[in-house]
Parts: C-alpha cells; structure tokens; sequence
C-alpha cells in the first residue's frame, strides 16, 4: 500500500444537528500509514465524525469517499472488509463468549451460506491474543469487568482486518498500562500501511501516538495538521476553554491545565 494513497476524503461535509452545525466544511484527505487523532470537547461532534466517514451517517452536505468512490454508493459488506468502527460502548443483547464474539469480525469475509474457516478461527484467537484475552475465551461476555469488555471490542476490529480504523475512544475503561498497549498496536497497524483515526480526550496521548490530528470547536471551526505544528498552547487553550500549558523535557512534551 503506498504511503501516498488516500484511503478517505473528505470534501465540504457538514456536520449538524437540530439548529446547530457542530462542523462546517470540512475538508481533508486522509492517507494511509497515518494516525489520526480528532479531539475536542464533549458535545462537539467527534463521534458524529466518525460516524459521517464509517457511513452510518450522512452528513448535512459534501460527500464521504472511501477509496476514491462515495461511501453511498459502496456496498456494506464491501465497506466492512475495509473499514472497522469501534463505537464508544457496546450493548451485549445476547449471552455468547468471547471466543464467539470476537468471531463476528469475520462475518464481512465469510459468504453467507458458509462457516468460518480454520483461518478464520486462527485470526480470532490472535485478535485475543493481542488484546490479553486468549486465557478468557471461553467465558461469558456477562463474567467480563468493563476494561475486559472494551478490550474484547477492539479485538473484534482487529478480527475484521480492515485497512481503516475509526476508533470512538478506544481508550474508554482502559487501564494505563492498556491504554498503552492498545495505542502501540494501532500504531503499529499504521507502521504496517494502515488509516487510524480516532477520537481521544487524553492530548497527551495524542501528541505521542498521532501523526495529525483534527481539532473541532464545536461552532463549525476546525483545525487539521500535523500533530507538531496544531498541537500548541493557543490551539489548546481555545479548544478547551481553559488556559493550556506546554511543558518540554529531554525526551516528551507535555500538555497540562493550569
């Protein structure tokens, strides 16, 4: 996959709801090999921009391409062999384990009348080896804490196989050491061709791990560019309303309130 190729564009969209346009005009094209990190407040519409580029989503205007073709017009089971969403929770209507869960990022690769495959089988079990989970795979999802539950959740993406990542907080209920280990994977998906784009509230993770990053405000104003250069103190400081610091050591910088 060349680095240059864009994976999704973004032409004009807006996105709105009742008597408000939360984002306007937005215009951005998104390559692969690149992670990006959309962040804002709460309210602002980062999960309603993930949803307008999985697809499930329309927006008020402007147009969604996945890989050079309007996401309307693309046929679902062919979006979900090349784009996975991970939403922010997960609703377990029925009782199943974790093994059969994860098992369902398959279904988008497995025609209708057939049944997983030994391949199949083995991409599910590594999915759960990479998130820790493979010891669990025979409990009930019920049995799981909340940090097990969203780890099995992005097991089930990496299952699925796609070239593009829409991740809605993956970071949710994660201890440190997993919210670390979670980004470094996704990471290293990146490094491995593939788009990360995902929705975080840690600005600290997000200058380590992204390689750009979308900044909504919420009032149709948005920012897009390279983590280095976006991620400032002024930037910030308007983002969120509250005075923002940047803080440089030898090896990191650091963002905090003050």
């Amino acid at each position: 996959m060349s680095d240059n190729q864009v994976s999704i564009a973004v032409e004009n969209i807006d996105i709105s709801i009742p008597n408000r346009t939360l984002i306007k005009s937005l215009t951005l094209s998104i390559k692969y090999k690149e992670f990006i990190a959309i962040l804002g407040q709460n309210g602002c519409g980062k999960s309603l921009t993930l949803h307008t580029l999985a697809g499930v989503r329309l927006p008020a205007s402007g147009e969604v391409k996945l890989m050079n073709e309007n996401i309307t017009n693309k046929a679902k089971r062919d979006i979900a062999k090349n784009l996975a969403l991970l939403t922010q929770d997960t609703e377990d209507i029925f009782p199943s384990t974790v093994f059969d869960s994860v098992l369902i990022g398959r279904h988008p690769h497995i025609s209708t009348f057939n049944n997983e495959s030994a391949e199949d089988i083995l991409i599910a079990r590594d999915a759960l080896n990479q998130v820790g989970l493979l010891d669990l795979e025979s409990r009930d999802i019920t049995t799981l804490s909340g940090g097990e539950r969203r780890r099995l959740s992005i097991a089930q993406v990496l299952t699925q196989q796609p070239k593009i990542f829409l991740l809605d907080e993956p970071t949710n209920h994660l201890d440190p050491q997993y919210q670390l280990e979670v980004l470094k994977l996704f990471k290293a998906k990146v490094n491995l061709g593939c788009s990360v784009i995902t929705t975080m509230h840690d600005v600290n993770l997000a200058a380590r791990y992204a390689t750009q990053c979308l900044l909504i405000f919420g009032d149709g104003n948005w920012i897009f560019g390279n983590t280095s250069k976006i991620l400032n103190e002024e930037n910030l400081t308007k983002l969120y309303g509250i005075k923002i610091e940047k803080i440089e050591t030898k090896k990191q910088i650091f963002f905090s309130a003050i």
